[in-house]
This record gives C-alpha cells, structure tokens and sequence, in this order.
C-alpha cells in the first residue's frame, strides 16, 4: 500500500522547473507549475525514454526535450497526437512542504 512520504520544500523546486528523485521505484520528477501547483511523475517519456526532468514546463504540461512529446503532469499521459503514460503519482503540498503517495 502506498503511504504519503515528505519529498522536499516547495520552496527547493524552481517555478517552471522541476526537482528529480531517486526512489525504489526508480527516477521521478517533481514540476512546480506557474501556479505553484506540485506534480509527480516517472522521469522518462513514453516515446523514447527521455527525461522530461529537462523539458520546458507550460501550463500543467512539459514537453519531453528529445522529441517534443506533452506530456499532460496530472495523468502522465502524451497528449494528441501522440500516445503513452509517464506514470504520475498523487503530490500534493501543505505549508510550504511537498508530500507524494509512493
């Protein structure tokens, strides 16, 4: 079962950028978004395995830096055209502090 696990300050994940973790469960990104919104997702594309840690951040979206895939931060999901899942996890943030369901 998945318990909720302290990750990092939000203050430490750089608006528009992300913040990477290695976890048993292998790497996963951590975006802030302009509205200082935090998500959780596996840090490869599912197009070629590219670490979307490294792509730009838009809206709730970030682009896969190899091959432009979106990848959609609250599903994981490529959005259209193109299709796969980045697996996502739950995030969430309180009082300035990052927590994520692993």
């Amino acid at each position: 079962m998945s318990e909720w696990k302290r990750v990092a300050p939000l203050e430490e994940i750089p608006r528009l950028g992300s913040r990477v973790l290695d976890t048993d469960r292998g790497r996963i990104a951590l975006f802030r978004t302009g509205d200082d919104q935090v998500f959780a997702v596996r840090d490869a594309c599912p197009h070629k395995q590219g670490p979307l840690s490294q792509g730009i951040v838009h809206g709730h979206v970030v682009t896969c830096p190899l091959h432009n895939w979106r990848i959609d931060l609250a599903s994981g999901k490529a959005l259209d055209p193109d299709e796969g899942c980045a697996h996502a996890y739950a995030a969430r943030v309180e009082e300035g502090v990052v927590w994520m369901q692993i």
